[in-house]
């Protein structure tokens, strides 16, 4: 794969300045971080606080960090202690005269960081840089402190500083260029990866992440679906390490709710108006895990237990199979119902699955023999498991041999005319009771319900790609779905191993209507030239531990799938802030569609 011109990195930068001696003001948890990750790489630092007892916490937060490296043995005693060694702690400013490189890290005021700067002024060094760690306030409000605000520059490390390795290096139109080398030299010699963006609220992981969390809140707020569905839908359909909301509490829904405030007042971006449900559950005094409470109950203050609460499901009360559901249709002969044909045939499941043709049929029995022959050798699989799956399976090209099984799933191509007609035959086809469902991940259900005359049997089972692998399916009831059909089909899914979310009949169910706008804000700032590609991606990635990068994941998905799902969302939704991103209408009309075309975000080369 090879970066395309707009991509391109820049090339690899020597510092020009010596760096020995580091300053960091203000020890909590996150400046004590800082001032571990350059002592852990040989500098001599100068931590500063207001107070002896402050200074003593920022000391013990050390202490008790390189203690916790130690005894995880990746860190000998001695090295801690020459570690802690090299850090000099003070309650005075003016112990940073000789400081080459001073990183601010007290409360996010504007006021007390300028009141910080403006003191430095007259203690450092012309040429000392200073920095601030801010993740949301305007550096360049913060430079007009100095009477040299070149020499300014934003440097975001992400908590816990001493693990994270991303760090956003925040320029300001008055920033000198070789300050920015030079601090982003600084950054590559401690291990950490450096990427550059433009002084705007949020940078770029906070811009993107508190985007796509405010959007959850609001899900939540309108009961679209339950607090542990929206949760369980990203971690298993995204393969994110949390859920939005776990994440919220996590992150403390005061400190979410003023870095959305602050994001909004700057850029009056209606996605980043704080969800009213923040506002509330701050004013109440639920914090998160900090408090015990927030969007989830904790077992106390700073637990990460979850226990139990008004709102949590009862745990005695599974879904039943209110209809039976003996065998399976799938219609369709692509990834996707292939997929669902070894799924539901692996469940033990009698399996009938139509095609267009005897080729397109047989080539899906072929492709579940490969895929049955892959697990065997992986060791997923027993080799006498092999013949039992196939012989659950029968193809056929007639629609009407699906007349008496339990449960139809359609899995043809994203068009609603297409999938309406095969509807209206599958009501004819199939017998009294039999479930029909549908795959798709963008279109109204409604419409494929009314298209049958019952539409009270009709329901969608959003697998995600690929379906053996995947564990999610979104279970999506229309105002017409029967409550047994809804209990049946997520009875069905933990039949099928599969972890079902319910939600409601609109665009994007959960998982889409989180991650599109997500990714289309990302090609609005690329668009924007706020930041390369390559630079957003590693943000997201290492800041936010996400398995892709916003770029490569559209890459995977597709362009053109991308910008349909797009468009549906702002067309459901109307608002202004789903409209998709001009760049991306761009490179689907050029033909630039991903990996599929070879050129997409990126050029591949295979």
């Amino acid at each position: 794969m090879t970066s395309s011109p707009t991509d391109a990195a820049a090339p690899e930068t020597q510092t020009s300045r010596e760096f020995t001696t580091i300053g960091v003001v203000g020890l909590g948890t996150m400046g004590a971080g800082i001032a571990e990750v350059f002592a852990r790489n040989g500098f001599s630092v100068v931590g500063v606080e207001v107070t002896d007892e402050a200074v003593e916490r920022g000391r013990q937060h050390l202490e008790h960090s390189t203690g916790r490296a130690v005894q995880r043995g990746k860190l000998s005693e001695e090295d801690q202690a020459e570690l802690v060694g090299r850090v000099t702690f003070t309650t005075s400013l003016k112990d940073l005269a000789d400081a080459d490189f001073v990183v601010e890290a007290v409360v996010e005021s504007i006021d007390i960081k300028k009141s910080i700067f403006r003191e430095l002024e007259g203690i450092v060094k012309p040429e000392t840089i200073l920095a601030t760690n801010t993740s949301s306030l305007s550096v360049t409000e913060i430079s007009t402190a100095n009477l040299h605000p070149g020499r300014v520059i934003g440097v975001h490390f992400f908590n816990p500083a001493p693990v994270q390795n991303l760090v956003e290096i925040v320029r300001t139109v008055v920033t000198e260029e070789e300050v920015l080398e030079d601090v982003k030299g600084l950054v590559a010699r401690l291990g950490k990866s450096p990427v550059i963006c433009g002084d705007r609220a949020g940078f770029i992981a906070n811009t993107l992440l508190f985007g796509y969390l405010n959007h959850a809140a609001s899900m939540f707020e309108q009961r679209f679906a339950t607090r542990e569905d929206i949760d369980a839908a990203m971690r298993f359909g995204c393969r994110y390490p949390m859920g939005p909301l776990a994440l919220l509490d996590l992150i403390g829904l005061d400190t979410a709710y003023e870095i959305l405030d602050t994001m909004y007042k700057q850029g009056r971006d209606r996605l980043h108006a704080p969800a009213p449900i923040l506002k509330q559950l701050v004013t109440a005094g639920f914090l998160g895990r900090k408090t015990g409470r927030g969007f989830y109950a904790y077992e106390g203050p700073d637990s990460s237990l979850v226990v139990a609460d008004a709102h949590t499901p009862d745990a005695e009360h599974r879904p039943q199979l209110k209809r039976p559901v003996r065998s399976v249709g799938v219609v369709g002969t692509g990834t996707m119902a292939t997929g669902i044909v070894e799924v539901f045939a692996k469940a033990g499941y009698d399996v009938t699955y139509a095609g267009r043709s005897t080729a397109k049929v047989d080539g899906v029995r072929g492709a579940i023999e490969r895929s049955l022959d892959k697990a065997i050798q992986r060791g997923k699989l027993e080799q006498d498991a092999k013949g039992e799956i196939l012989g659950h399976l029968t193809g056929t090209t007639s629609l009407d041999d699906l007349g008496t099984v339990d449960l139809v799933v359609e899995a043809v191509a994203e068009d609603l005319e297409v999938k309406t007609t095969l509807f209206e035959n599958l009501d004819e086809i199939c017998k009294p009771g039999a479930i029909l469902a549908t795959t798709t991940s963008s279109l109204p259900i409604i419409s494929c319900a009314t298209a049958t005359k019952r539409p009270q049997d009709v329901i969608g089972m959003h697998f995600f790609n690929p379906a053996p692998v995947m564990k999610l399916v979104e279970v999506v009831s229309t105002v017409t779905t029967a409550d047994d059909v809804h209990e049946t089909v997520l009875a069905l899914c933990a039949t099928l191993d599969k972890v079902p979310v319910s939600c409601g009949d609109r665009a994007g169910f959960i998982v889409n209507a989180l991650l599109f706008p997500y990714l289309n804000d990302a090609v609005k700032m690329l668009e924007a030239h706020y930041a390369t590609a390559d630079d957003i991606d590693t943000a997201m990635k290492l800041g936010c531990a996400l398995p892709m990068g916003p770029f490569e994941l559209l890459d995977v998905v597709g362009n053109d799938v991308s910008l349909a799902i797009q468009r549906e969302l702002y067309l459901e939704f109307r608002e202004p802030g789903f409209a998709p991103a001009p760049l991306l209408e761009h490179l689907v009309t050029a033909g630039y569609l991903g990996r599929k075309t070879k050129r997409g975000f990126r050029d591949y080369t295979s």
